[in-house]
């Protein structure tokens, strides 16, 4: 979760493999792994405590009184449990786990973000609590094994057993201890686990803290059609690569939520604004949206800059990496958008109608699919001068481009004169992925395909099976799925 470090990792050329890069685009994935083996490990962890609980209750020993974590023989397991520094603090750590792990389901975030933002937060409290928890003394070794060595005539009888035992021949003497067991708990060690990644985190975070301390300048704020607001942005010494995201901060709205969108403009040395597209979901984009366009107005609306002061502070963190960043590194690339989930590949878009040099990228393949056709006019401009561009430069087949209506109810003409490329290029329905995966299969022979999806599970499930297949000979797929750290 160190999303800096990351980014800088990916960014620099001494990770100039893209296996290793694909590898640190799966930190999310094991970050969900560790959380799912600690949920597992808890619950075997808990278990043996309540056994043990269990035990000390039923099974008290007279012999050992300090080794047990009972009061008397058949104390109830329940008085155990919440009078014991252990016993509580275990409580405490399992409630806490049990909220986060079950608002992090995907349900959850969906519907109510807010809930999963302020349950993961709960780990601080959750380390804070585990430190005390380890030094709650339960587990005890004996100390003395030398003098009073395990098995030994005295270790484990009663008075009545002793007296039974002196009856018996001398040949037992040698195996009589000499002192009475010591014992004494467990050194805690789980400190020396959890310091080194927590530091490290905190590092992380302080450095975030410190760059994003000052607050961005709200250049101008649009309204597209759908429910999509695009805001740009402008701060002095900021650089992002296409691919890229941030992480937005708003006061007015929240002071502790923060929400990572997709760069859909990068900085360049013509222009030092950058900006993004979020669609107005959930109750955080409303309220930021008010703030934003306190007065809903027309679409396509725009607020020049002297209304500036109107807008809300607005603090931004980042920029970081995602794999969409490896698009340029394919001769071949295929980019599959979802709805709002085209905003990674904007950012792509623009770099190549900015004319970046320096990358492999030889042929793009861009399908966007949505439910309506008015969603295809948040970047309608760009595409077509993109397109409009590559037929100057003579590089008409350098972007193949399909647009898909999945309802054809909502299928309608675009009667614009400036966006009649773009009619051409729409289909009704939903991709074809066989078809469309056979032919980049035989057009590219010998080579590895990017494909980079941002859209709905369903979509991704269908791309990731279809690049695992065999049945492109010659050619190779990799999946690369767009997701948020």
């Amino acid at each position: 979760m160190c999303r800096s470090l990351l980014t800088y990792l990916r960014g620099t050329h001494t990770v100039s493999s893209r296996k290793t890069r694909r590898l640190l685009d799966k930190s999310k994935t094991f970050h969900v792994a560790c959380g799912v083996a600690i949920c597992v490990f808890s619950v075997v962890h808990v278990s043996a405590h309540l056994a043990n609980v269990v035990s000390f209750s039923v099974g008290y020993s007279d012999d050992f009184p300090a080794l047990n974590m009972a009061r008397y023989r058949g104390e109830d397991p329940r008085v155990i449990i919440l009078t014991t520094v252990p016993g509580v603090t275990g409580i405490l750590l399992v409630l806490i786990l049990f909220l986060m792990f079950t608002a992090s389901s995907y349900c959850i975030r969906v519907s109510n973000y807010e809930i999963f933002w302020y349950t993961h937060n709960l780990f601080i409290v959750f380390y804070i609590i585990l430190m005390v928890h380890m030094v709650g003394g339960v587990l005890k070794y004996q100390t003395n094994v030398d003098a009073h060595p395990p098995g030994c005539l005295q270790a484990n009888q009663s008075r009545a057993e002793q007296q039974r035992e002196e009856l018996k021949q001398d040949e037992h003497e040698e195996r009589r201890c000499r002192e009475e067991a010591h014992f004494q708990p467990h050194y805690p060690q789980t400190w020396l686990w959890v310091s080194g990644p927590l530091c490290l985190y905190c590092a992380e975070r302080f450095y975030r803290y410190i760059r994003s301390s000052d607050p961005v300048t709200i250049v101008t704020v649009v309204r597209h059609p759908c429910d999509v607001i695009e805001v740009r942005m402008l701060r002095r010494g900021f650089k992002a690569r296409p691919g890229q995201y941030i992480v937005l901060n708003c006061p007015g709205v929240s002071s502790f939520e923060n929400h990572p969108f997709t760069l859909t403009t990068c900085p360049t040395e013509k222009k030092e604004t950058f900006g993004i597209h979020l669609r107005v979901v959930g109750d955080w984009t409303e309220r930021f949206t008010e703030q934003l366009l306190p007065e809903p107005g027309i679409e396509n609306e725009v607020l020049p800059m002297v209304q500036q002061r109107r807008y809300p502070k607005l603090y931004v963190d980042g920029p970081f990496g995602s794999p969409s960043e490896e698009v340029f590194n394919y001769e071949v690339s295929l980019c599959v958008a979802g709805g709002i989930g085209v905003t990674p590949f904007a950012c792509v878009l623009h770099a190549l109608l900015d004319g970046w040099m320096g990358f492999r990228l030889r042929r793009l393949y861009f399908v966007w699919v949505c439910r309506e056709l008015q969603s295809f006019y948040w970047f309608a401009e760009l595409l077509c001068a993109l397109h409009h561009k590559l037929w100057q430069e003579n590089r008409p087949d350098y972007l193949n481009l399909k647009l898909y209506v999945s309802q054809p109810a909502s299928l309608q003409v675009m009667s614009e004169e400036k966006y009649r490329t773009l009619s051409s290029r729409l289909l009704v329905g939903r991709p074809r992925w066989k078809l469309l995966f056979d032919e980049i299969g035989k057009t590219s022979k010998h080579k590895r395909v990017g494909v980079f999806c941002c859209g709905p599970k369903g979509i991704s499930r269908t791309l990731h099976r279809l690049c695992n297949s065999d049945r492109y000979t010659g050619t190779t797929f990799e999946f690369n799925k767009e997701s948020f750290s």
